[in-house]
């Protein structure tokens, strides 16, 4: 079941390589139609989204000789748009949910990824750093000078040196954008052949908005946006792309099944509602409207319709655990937990490996408010935080159950753990430092504590 998270996770915005992210979202934008914005973005968590897209990722990163393979993520953003980044956790490729939607093939997607892919296999986002500070250069330099004309009267005259200076280095960041851009498409259409897969998916996206941009044109600086014109960059791939032996491979049904789940769970929980339906209407009666419209329904909410849709989506496929998962989540937002619990528990007993959905049947346990249920959910927490310890809600939701459980000392720590994965230096210090004072000198909690205490000073210092 998807889930929007908000609060940033320490892999996304950490403020230590915030600067870094911000470069890389202006250069890494190679699929969309205008510029990621950091701001407003959230991420969406949902273990069947996450499965396909590492499933589409692992081979181009192996092929890459990337390891470990960069994890993706998925963004909840309309834009048409996926970019790569790096930080404290190794590279990432990030599926903004516009892209998702809009592509019309498992191969469309991975001809996106794989181009993301040829950014990291080419070293790209070490040296966009390097380019950020050259394009700086120019409109530091007629930013000084403006400002000297304007002091001196000439108003206008420094107006128009400013925005010079902005315009040589939007030139100069374009230029140099354009060229990591083409090397990796290049990088691109050699990990799909060395997967066995079509090109013809990122031929078809750029063709796409190729047609798009030339509508548009009479808005368009060639100078001034980030990727290659559409049609220069068709040019550049058309022949390669020709002569592929894998062009006329197509996907494999069950990845163009999962691939359409996907796109229609996503469709429910993101689009308004009547755009949902308009998309999956009622008339169609196949798995993936009905599972779009399972999401609807719980949206509107007319609960009766999503309880019986996502019946009869669990009678297609009884061994389904992302059905359940949506199950026990309508129940949660129909304010009764405890029916979500069986239905958790059977994703959970599918699926036992996956955090998300041990994070869901322990956000139902507390839910109940019966302090029974706290040690259940806090080792499914536990087992949750084991494969993924950076997820700042389980961290919020291990405080819950620890406070349930009268252990303020450690309710303390796992809220500091909250803090510190979010970016909040100074609260997750004083959390730590509370939590230090309640546990076992010298113990593994205890160190834990120290450790945050001693890496929140650093960085605020």
């Amino acid at each position: 079941m998807p889930r929007f998270d908000p609060r940033p996770g320490r892999k996304i915005w950490r403020p230590a390589w915030l600067g870094l992210v911000l470069s890389a979202v202006l250069v890494f934008t190679s699929f969309g139609t205008s510029v990621a914005q950091a701001q407003g973005m959230s991420l969406l968590r949902d273990t069947e989204t996450e499965d396909m897209l590492r499933s589409f990722e692992t081979p181009l990163a192996k092929a890459a000789g990337l390891d470990p393979v960069p994890r993706v993520w998925l963004i909840g953003s309309p834009e048409i748009n996926a970019f790569a980044t790096y930080g404290d956790g190794g590279e990432n490729i990030f599926i903004l949910s516009g892209i998702l939607l809009d592509v019309k093939t498992p191969n469309e997607l991975i001809g996106v990824m794989a181009h993301e892919t040829g950014h990291i296999a080419a070293g790209h986002l070490a040296r966009s750093a390097q380019g950020m500070k050259k394009a700086m250069i120019p409109m530091l330099l007629s930013m000084v000078l403006g400002a000297a004309a304007m002091a001196m009267g000439a108003g206008d005259a420094g107006m128009v040196i400013m925005g010079a200076g902005s315009a040589m280095a939007a030139a100069q960041m374009a230029a140099f954008t354009r060229v990591q851009e083409s090397t990796a498409d290049q990088i691109a259409l050699k990990l799909l052949n060395a997967t066995h897969q079509s090109p013809m998916g990122i031929y078809s996206t750029f063709e796409r908005f190729a047609n798009e941009q030339a509508q548009s044109a009479y808005k368009i600086d060639k100078f001034a946006v980030d990727p290659p014109v559409g049609q220069d960059r068709l040019a550049d791939i058309e022949t390669k792309v020709n002569a592929s032996p894998y062009r006329d491979v197509k996907d494999p049904p069950q990845v163009m099944h999962t691939f359409e789940m996907v796109q229609a769970k996503l469709t429910g929980f993101t689009l308004p509602v009547q755009q949902a339906l308009d998309r999956y209407p009622e008339s169609d009666t196949s798995e993936p409207a009905r599972y779009a419209r399972a999401m609807v329904y719980m949206r509107k909410p007319d609960l009766a319709k999503a309880l019986s849709t996502t019946n009869s989506l669990i009678q297609d496929e009884p061994n389904n655990p992302f059905f359940y998962e949506v199950l026990g989540q309508i129940h949660v937002s129909m304010a009764k937990p405890l029916l979500a619990i069986p239905a958790y528990q059977k994703a959970v007993d599918l699926r036992p490996d996956a955090p998300q959905l041990r994070l869901g049947l322990a956000v139902a346990q507390l839910a109940t408010g019966d302090p029974r249920l706290a040690n259940a959910a806090l080792q499914n927490l536990k087992a949750a935080s084991l494969r993924e310890n950076d997820d700042v809600f389980t961290w919020y939701e291990t405080a819950q159950a620890y406070s349930m459980l009268k252990n303020e000392p450690m309710a303390n720590l796992s809220t500091a753990e909250a803090y510190y994965n979010s970016g909040a230096m100074r609260q997750a210090a004083v959390f730590a430092s509370r939590a230090r004072r309640g546990l076992e000198q010298g113990g593994p909690d205890w160190q834990r504590a120290s450790d945050i205490i001693s890496i929140a000073s650093a960085q605020l210092r």
